[in-house]
């Protein structure tokens, strides 16, 4: 069994700052792609920000400059440290794995964390 657990979010002001983590634990051989996507009311869930294995980082156009997805292997843990932010960043995030599991080795099989909540708002 597997287990993603995310914590950080909460109510901040416009140009404040916070930083998001979320760790996975169970039967894990293996980690893949880390990712972070939100879910704005009403909206569609979009894609935030990834980081590779290797620690390549892609990032969608609206949080470019302010957010910075990282990963540490050791803990199966991804952060997001999101900086400047503005009301549109209010949202529902997700953190979203790519696991390798013990019991059924060579699948990468996608696993989502219960979302956290970040409201940007004065």
């Amino acid at each position: 069994q597997v287990q993603l657990v995310e914590s950080g979010g909460g109510l901040v002001q416009p140009g404040g700052s916070l930083r998001l983590s979320c760790a996975a634990s169970g039967s894990i051989f293996s980690v893949d792609a880390m990712g972070w996507y939100r879910q704005a009311p009403g909206k569609q869930r979009v894609l935030v920000a990834t980081i590779t294995s290797g620690g390549k980082t892609t990032y969608a156009d609206s949080v470019k400059g302010r957010f910075t997805v990282s990963r540490d292997n050791a803990k199966n843990t991804v952060y997001l440290q999101m900086n400047s932010l503005k009301p549109e960043d209010t949202a529902v995030y997700y953190c979203n794995f790519g696991l390798e599991l013990i019991a059924i080795p060579n699948h990468v099989y996608d696993f989502w964390g219960q979302g956290t909540q970040v409201t940007v708002s004065s």
